[in-house]
């Protein structure tokens, strides 16, 4: 059964306007695991299509649990990849339930999706 759904739209010119005023502002939307990740991206258009990414995903996870970002931290939520690359969340509180997300860029923007299931 769907518990919730989300989703959730970014610009990319606004997030790196964001790393540009914020030297941490990466450290603060992404977790220990995912910002290993980033700093292995050489590409720096790549890293903000990455960084915009994680924040519409992570933002789309908070709209689909009706709490949105404050109650939960960005840090709470962390996208994973599988071995074929497609993205998942993995939230502690929400271990017993299923989370979709799908995550897509263009040239000025990053969409995520998230859809999530009470398992039974």
């Amino acid at each position: 059964m769907i518990k919730g759904i989300g989703i959730d739209i970014i610009e990319l010119d606004r997030i790196q306007k964001s790393v540009e005023r914020n030297g941490r502002f990466e450290r603060r939307i992404l977790t220990k695991n995912e910002h290993v990740l980033f700093e292995r991206i050489a590409n720096k258009r790549r890293k903000i299509e990455f960084l915009a990414g994680r924040f519409a995903a992570k933002e789309a996870f908070a709209k689909a649990t009706g709490k949105g970002i404050g109650e939960l931290s960005f840090q709470d939520i962390e996208v994973v990849t599988d071995d074929n690359g497609a993205p998942g969340i993995k939230v502690r509180q929400f271990q017993d339930s299923t989370i979709l997300v799908s995550i897509t860029h263009s040239r000025d923007y990053a969409v995520a999706q998230v859809v999530i299931e009470e398992n039974n």
